[in-house]
């Protein structure tokens, strides 16, 4: 069977995958899967994904958390994008029985498809959102997923992206959040702190946020249990 790579962005992500999993460096799972922690954005998840390839690896997933653009979607849920684009519009499909695999290990969880926008910047407020969600049909939202796709379809090799929601189409990222965040998802809680006593009337969007986290990360370590390698 061919070996499969994952690129998740974020160590918390990557760890719902296994124990052993410990970064930044590429690890290998027990089932000998490979996965490298990117961290955020487009360039990051590109070297990854080559990286992934250079080692062995022979199909390529997108692996971790979204946000919703479509208001239907709830934190919690898989999506399983059926194509990804690009903010000029540019797609790459997602290889359809490895999808259908991963649609039925996630069943109970909830799961929905569609199209995936990846993007350079995240998407902060819900007008931006529905901006984004109007301009390209798009259901979801990341980062890194178009730029592994496209070095999927470039070497050749099968690509899929299982990914969970965690914030809705109604829910703003609050500022305070994005500056005290790292590459790699870490939490620099002292500036965090300095952000919010700066901008108190964040707190009740980072407790939401901070509730729909845990969801998605239920949702996350119940499809890292199942195994996500290609069948």
């Amino acid at each position: 069977m061919s070996v499969t790579g994952i690129v998740a962005a974020l160590t918390a992500e990557a760890r719902t995958l296994g124990p052993s999993v410990h970064g930044p460096t590429l690890d290998t799972l027990a089932d000998g899967t490979l996965l490298a922690i990117s961290g955020m954005g487009p360039q990051a998840a590109a070297r990854a994904a080559q990286g992934l390839l250079a080692a062995g690896a022979r199909q390529l997933l997108s692996f971790g958390l979204a946000g919703a653009l479509d208001p239907c979607l709830g934190a919690g849920t898989v999506f399983l994008a059926e194509m990804v684009l690009d903010e000029s519009g540019c797609a790459h499909p997602t290889c359809g029985p490895w999808r259908a695999r991963l649609a039925r290990v996630a069943a109970t969880r909830g799961v929905a498809g569609g199209a995936l926008l990846s993007v350079a910047q995240p998407l902060l407020s819900a007008q931006a959102k529905a901006q984004a969600r109007q301009r390209t049909g798009a259901a979801a939202v990341d980062m890194e997923s178009f730029a592994i796709g496209a070095v999927a379809v470039q070497q050749g090799v099968d690509f899929a992206v299982a990914r969970v929601v965690v914030d809705t189409a109604s829910d703003a990222l609050p500022r305070s959040v994005a500056a005290a965040t790292g590459a790699r998802g870490e939490v620099h809680y002292l500036r965090l702190v300095a952000a919010l006593l700066g901008a108190p009337q964040d707190i009740p969007a980072l407790l939401r946020l901070s509730r729909r986290y845990r969801a998605a990360m239920a949702s996350l370590r119940f499809l890292g249990r199942q195994g996500v390698g290609a069948a």
